[in-house]
């Protein structure tokens, strides 16, 4: 006998527009350098490469970046679909696999949209919180935390 009381949640995928955000904002980087945490970065954002940390010797080509880029998206797409237990829209799977993908996730952001908090509270949360490194505003991550909450809030058409 089927259960009809199974959730139906659709497991989600980046879309192209979810993809270019993190693009746009990790930039592509051939030799290994340290972002704002100090931690070894090369590519696309990836910090760990087939489970080594980067080194500062790294050096890769366009390709591998892809690669690279493709594996780790795969990772923050599986905590954003295994952490969300409501349904979502792409733009909001999208603008949460962009703030995983720079955060490693967040399990009050979760929660936040797992219990349908206000609109007022998820957008102040997701723009005021991962902005600072070291104890200094990040320019960047302002901006970025921004179009995350922008795109969260956006209506599908």
């Amino acid at each position: 006998m089927k259960n009809t009381n199974l959730s139906t949640k659709n497991t989600l995928k980046t879309s192209e527009k979810g993809i270019l955000l993190i693009k746009n904002f990790e930039g592509l980087r051939l030799k290994a350098y340290q972002c704002s945490n100090l931690v070894w970065t090369i590519g696309w954002g990836t910090t760990i490469i087939n489970g080594t940390k980067v080194k500062s010797s790294d050096i890769i080509n366009e390709e591998i970046a892809e690669i690279f880029f493709t594996e780790d998206i795969k990772i923050y797409e599986d905590i954003v679909n295994s952490n969300i237990k409501i349904s979502l829209n792409q733009n909001q799977f999208d603008a949460l696999v962009s703030h995983t993908y720079n955060t490693g996730g967040s399990d009050t952001l979760f929660e936040l949209i797992n219990s349908q908090s206000n609109s007022v509270k998820i957008c102040h949360w997701i723009e005021n919180t991962y902005i600072t490194s070291g104890g200094n505003l990040i320019s960047g991550l302002v901006k970025r935390r921004q179009i995350e909450a922008d795109l969260f809030f956006e209506p599908m058409i």
